[in-house]
């Protein structure tokens, strides 16, 4: 179609003219118009997020990531062949997974088929990406069908991605640079898309309940224990705790009102006690259940894998805290501590030396409080004008305040006299205040260099951080940063055990941000599938010369490891033994 006649159809649609359209996408290109204000005849480049804004969305999609990835690759080799493009959109638009061929990657990239585009429907108009957030519904956006010109060579099939609460977490799309077929040939990518879905909400049901009873059904008995249809997860009072999309579309046209904490047998004729007679030791034709309307299904009953995980940790705000840190005593409390502050209206200060994750934990606390708030940053150590714009923007949010430490008697002032307003606002309009600083805003006011009435309307809790060094995650930061790194290489890589070892031994003065500078260029710089000792650039800054450290808390963060910790500071085995000895760390 020519650019004047797709400018013209849109018009069409518009002014209510008759028209061949699918009624879905006339309605997203009166919202391109008359919500986003965006114009049918001027083409827009494809809209690619920075570097850093990837690796924050990647970040926040990183376990989904991670239990996607295996499902996609084995559909990608399924339409490899044919210039299909897979991408892995989150619930904002923007691809944080994708699979091309490498032949087309700048044809992709120019078309917006690529790792960190922005296809949000305010953004790139009517698209499979952005049209399926609005709708949550199974779409194909064929070639006119798009709203912007830049991408009517295209067609894209895309598909949703619901957590195990029902809400939307992402958004799978196949796309093709050119389709010369009609609209109806992308039918068998449609039946791909929304086939391979179900299977990652299923790999995600089971894997955050792996202590729950799941409870997995089918129309046809044929495909029940491979790959079934929908399932639930069960507590131990047979309630509803989880659920695919698919069951909870089926479930919904039992009983009206809520899936969630519902009991099962409100759905179907069954109870949480005759689960065990619905596991595979009995052939699946006899595994017969029927939902409350009569209609019959063949069922699949998992029992609970290990101990059961507490409810808090089922939640969504437990969920925001999953990427932040391992098995590390502190690090849990700490996330324990903030998922319990994080609904409250509690000013909070996030402290911690550079590069330990503070904007990290702060966006998780702010996406733990739910719902859709905005998250406005207030950068101290830049001008103060247009400090009252940004209070105001985020006026029922969240109001980042980074690095105090660097304003001045005059911008303390200032930012105290913006704070101390919010005061007189309704309280939900009123912004939750949290600070991250990576200085003692304590012994700064006992310095007084910094304003005691201040900081006692930033840090009524503090939460620090530790550093690198000290924490006992590090393999778990490390093979997570690795997986954020996969999109730079096709194959999989890992470190080696000399690898591991050095880099467990190093300071990390700059802590998690030096820690993912030096995978990222261990990565590229290795030849093979095992990054090893050559691999690894060296540390851009020593460990301070005789800089006093307590070696019982390295001793801990090492998991009791004396050569280990001996090669973290740099001294014989036999020199840690005698100080743990004459500490008192070990029996003489």
């Amino acid at each position: 179609m020519r650019d004047r006649d797709h400018v013209h159809e849109i018009d069409r649609v518009l002014n209510g003219s008759p028209s061949g359209r699918d009624e879905v996408v006339a309605q997203s290109w009166r919202r391109c118009v008359e919500e986003y204000g965006l114009d049918p005849a001027r083409p827009s480049p494809a809209h690619i997020v920075t570097e850093t804004q990837l690796r924050e969305h990647r970040e926040q999609s990183e376990r989904l990531i991670a239990i996607a990835r295996s499902g996609l690759e084995a559909l990608f080799r399924q339409i490899a062949g044919q210039k299909y493009v897979l991408l892995l959109a989150d619930a904002k638009g923007v691809t944080v997974d994708y699979f091309g061929d490498p032949k087309f990657e700048d044809e992709l990239r120019r078309a917006g088929l690529y790792l960190g585009s922005d296809w949000s429907e305010t953004l790139a108009g009517t698209c499979g990406v952005g049209s399926c957030i609005v709708t949550k519904e199974a779409i194909t956006i064929h070639q006119s069908d798009h709203f912007d010109l830049t991408h009517t060579p295209l067609s894209c099939t895309a598909a949703p991605i619901f957590d195990t609460g029902g809400n939307l977490a992402a958004v799978l799309d196949i796309s093709l640079l050119r389709s010369p077929q009609p609209k109806i040939s992308q039918s068998l990518a449609l039946n791909l898309v929304k086939a391979s879905v179900r299977r990652v909400e299923m790999a995600n049901l089971m894997a955050m309940n792996r202590g729950d009873w799941v409870f997995r059904f089918s129309t046809s008995p044929e495909f029940l224990d491979v790959d079934p249809d929908a399932a639930v997860a069960l507590d131990g009072s047979g309630r509803i705790i989880g659920m695919t999309h698919g069951a909870e579309t089926v479930l919904r046209r039992q009983a009206a009102g809520p899936v969630l904490g519902e009991r099962i047998d409100r759905f179907f004729d069954l109870s949480v006690d005759s689960l065990p007679d619905l596991m595979r030791g009995r052939p699946t034709e006899e595994r017969l259940i029927q939902l409350r309307d009569g209609q019959g299904m063949f069922g699949h009953a998992i029992a609970p894998q290990s101990e059961r995980m507490p409810a808090v940790a089922r939640s969504g705000m437990a969920a925001a805290f999953q990427s932040i840190g391992g098995a590390d005593p502190v690090i849990q409390r700490l996330l324990a501590e903030a998922a319990r502050l994080a609904p409250t209206t509690i000013p909070l200060l996030v402290a911690g030396e550079v590069g330990t994750g503070k904007d990290r934990l702060v966006r998780a606390i702010h996406t733990a409080q739910g719902g859709s708030r905005p998250f406005v940053t207030l950068p101290c150590a830049g001008p103060a004008a247009g400090w009252e714009v940004l209070a105001e923007a985020a006026a029922g949010g969240t109001l980042f305040l980074d690095a105090p430490e660097d304003l001045g008697v005059e911008g303390q002032g200032r930012l105290l006299q913006i704070i101390a307003g919010f005061d007189a606002l309704p309280l939900r309009r009123r912004p939750r205040l949290i600070t991250a600083s990576a200085a003692d805003l304590a012994g700064m006011v006992r310095g007084g260099a910094f304003r005691a009435d201040l900081f006692f309307r930033l840090a009524a809790v503090t939460l620090t951080l530790p550093p690198l060094r000290l924490r006992q995650d590090f393999d778990w930061l490390a093979d997570r940063m690795m997986r954020q790194f996969g999109h730079l290489r096709p194959d999989t890589l890992r470190l080696s055990p000399a690898a591991r070892a050095e880099l467990k031994a190093r300071h990390w003065p700059g802590n998690l941000r030096e820690l993912a500078n030096t995978l990222e260029v261990a990565v590229a710089l290795a030849e093979g599938s095992v990054i090893d000792l050559p691999d690894l650039p060296s540390a851009p800054l020593a460990a301070e010369a005789g800089a006093p450290e307590s070696l019982a808390a390295i001793l801990s963060a090492c998991g009791g490891n004396m050569s280990l910790a001996a090669r973290r500071m740099g001294v014989n085995r036999s020199t840690i033994l005698r100080r743990a000895r004459r500490e008192g760390l070990l029996p003489h």
